[in-house]
């Protein structure tokens, strides 16, 4: 019974793999894309358990107590409550962290190269532009690919010409 309370390291050791394991991991997601966080898509869910896996033992080190699961489990919400706390106090913070929308088109006009650069499909934006209720490219004021994923878009005005 003691076994399942009992550390294989020092606590500090599991602080320390939690922090950079999760720094690691934020930063893979951030540099994988907004598309790839926003449109979770069943690849997205296998991608997701796959990475828990492959992180599990530079988590916990190869230690399977109670203990050290509770600690790791402590830290990550710690750092994850941190990440959100400096992101909503500091525009810094929260470019580094959400990163910045993405203008898709502008004034009737799609930008296609970005289209590309941000993994964006011609068929997503189109789904888009149906779900803002814009059946032509020129009605579009504004397409943004926000932070979380999803693209808003913005219509012109009734009357409104380029």
């Amino acid at each position: 019974m003691n076994d399942l309370f009992q550390l294989s390291a020092p606590w500090w050791h599991f602080v320390l793999r939690a922090v950079a394991i999760y720094l690691m991991v934020m930063l893979l997601v951030r540099l994988s894309g907004k598309r790839a966080v926003g449109q979770f898509t069943p690849f997205d869910l296998v991608l997701l358990i796959l990475i828990g896996n492959a992180v599990q033992n530079g988590l916990n080190g190869g230690d399977n107590s109670m203990t050290g699961a509770a600690i790791l489990a402590a830290c990550l919400i710690g750092l994850n409550y941190l990440a959100a706390w400096l992101s909503s106090r500091n525009t810094t913070a929260r470019r580094l962290i959400e990163g910045a929308p993405t203008v898709l088109a502008k004034d009737g006009h799609i930008f296609h190269d970005v289209l590309r650069r941000e993994l964006v499909s011609k068929a997503d934006f189109h789904e888009a532009m149906r779900q803002a209720d814009c059946q032509d490219v020129e009605q579009i004021y504004m397409a943004t690919l926000e932070t979380d994923g999803h693209i808003s878009v913005m219509k012109r005005k009734r009357g409104e010409t380029l």
